[in-house]
């Protein structure tokens, strides 16, 4: 039996992994989703100070809550920045580190720091515009998704909070790298803010050469939300890796 505990990425909640969560169950597992502050159900809580440190906490405080231990800790996104830092200073509670589709940071990067000069003005100047200091979600459809998928996603998408997305992250690549680790590499089609990730995750020198050592990359032949898109290709990976 492992302990699945799952995040979500930006404008996301726990409703996003509906699709996967009762597979992992039925398989004989522990799974758990997480909502951060101030999106999805937890949405009446945004409020300006929210960084990256509330989201942080978000996840350790299920850890704790829920008493796992030897977690499956899998981060979509923009969680890929807590994913780091909750491997930085709790690995001793982590079997697996899975990165879906996620930022790969470098020690003292935001969310931000690897995104076109366009696109962190746009959200940036949002947040700032936004009485609670938050940046709209965008059209599903960046994500490969249409149709129904795509009404749902966007109907259930709430701003994701401003103070994230600037803060920088310090953490030791070494310690992180003590997890074993796995990429998703959604790539049909891909999303262009994850494109300094998917160089990373098979660069030897990525975190001075401690990434590749101790890692993997899968490849799903889907859009940067397969928890909605492929759940059941996203569950025999996740099972897999268990």
């Amino acid at each position: 039996m492992a302990n699945f505990l799952l995040v979500h990425g930006a404008w996301h909640g726990a409703w996003c992994w509906q699709r996967v969560l009762p597979g992992l169950v039925l398989a004989g597992h522990r799974a758990h989703a997480v909502t951060l502050t101030g999106v999805g159900e937890r949405a009446h809580l945004l409020h300006p100070g929210i960084d990256l440190d509330t989201h942080i906490q978000d996840v350790t405080a299920a850890m704790d809550a829920e008493e796992l231990d030897e977690v499956v800790l899998v981060v979509h996104s923009y969680a890929g920045m807590l994913g780091t830092a909750v491997a930085d200073r709790r690995p001793e509670r982590l079997r697996h580190l899975v990165y879906l589709d996620a930022v790969l940071p470098k020690p003292g990067e935001s969310w931000s720091s690897t995104h076109a000069s366009g696109t962190r003005q746009a959200r940036m100047a949002a947040a700032q515009a936004h009485p609670l200091h938050a940046f709209p979600a965008p059209d599903p459809a960046v994500f490969g998704l249409g149709d129904a998928d795509h009404a749902w996603v966007q109907r259930r998408q709430t701003p994701h909070p401003g103070g994230p997305y600037t803060q920088v992250l310090d953490f030791d690549p070494k310690r992180v790298a003590s997890v074993p680790r796995t990429f998703i590499n959604c790539t049909h089609p891909p999303l262009g803010t994850i494109d300094v990730s998917r160089l990373r995750m098979v660069d030897p020198k990525f975190w001075d050469g401690a990434w590749l050592l101790g890692s993997q990359v899968l490849e799903m032949h889907t859009g940067h939300d397969p928890m909605v898109s492929d759940p059941q290709g996203l569950l025999a990976l996740l099972l897999s890796l268990a």
